[in-house]
């Protein structure tokens, strides 16, 4: 939501924009704080310091809402703000959870920006096969196990595993040898 407030700032030079800007600038030094911290100690130090500075901002949008018109690009911004900021609220609770999803969009980075090379992979089920290629590779990198050392496990017993067993092989059930 970080995003749409600072294109508009960018384009009018919205106070309301920079205030909110600000705001959220707070969380993220909270965050900078926590990170690397273990779970329970991220709780906490979002309970303290980022609760009250969230809970501050969805009041502060709430208030300026009504102030500027309905369809300005600021209201739809804060309406965007507002509706998102309950199922954002679970950060501040769940110390795994981060405050925004720039790590899962650094992985899918090089997906996306080889979307247009993918329309050449030959056919639809080299398409799939690709897909399903990036997706237990990122699978595996999420769950700190080695790609290709784990490709080589399944690979070594995939053919004598029985179908109604595969999740055995996924990456989370994976044991280094």
């Amino acid at each position: 939501m970080r995003r749409k407030f600072v294109d508009i700032y960018e384009s009018e030079g919205s106070a309301i924009a920079e205030e909110t800007i600000k705001r959220i600038a707070a969380l993220y030094a909270v965050e900078k704080e926590a990170r690397y911290k273990p779970a329970e100690e991220r709780v906490a130090l979002r309970q303290a310091k980022a609760k009250p500075v969230f809970d501050d901002l969805e009041a502060w949008l709430s208030l300026q809402l009504p102030k500027i018109s309905g369809k300005s690009t600021m209201a739809a911004a804060i309406r965007y703000a507002l509706g998102r900021m309950p199922k954002a609220r679970a950060y501040l609770e769940n110390g795994k959870l981060e405050l925004d999803n720039n790590i899962c969009e650094r992985s899918i980075r090089p997906v996306t920006l080889g979307r247009k090379n993918y329309l050449f992979m030959g056919s639809k089920g080299g398409g799939d096969a690709a897909a399903i290629a990036y997706t237990l590779v990122e699978t595996c990198r999420m769950t700190s196990v080695d790609p290709e050392a784990w490709l080589r496990w399944v690979l070594a017993r995939v053919a004598d595993h029985k179908m109604n067993r595969l999740d055995d092989l996924m990456p989370w059930n994976w044991q280094p040898e």
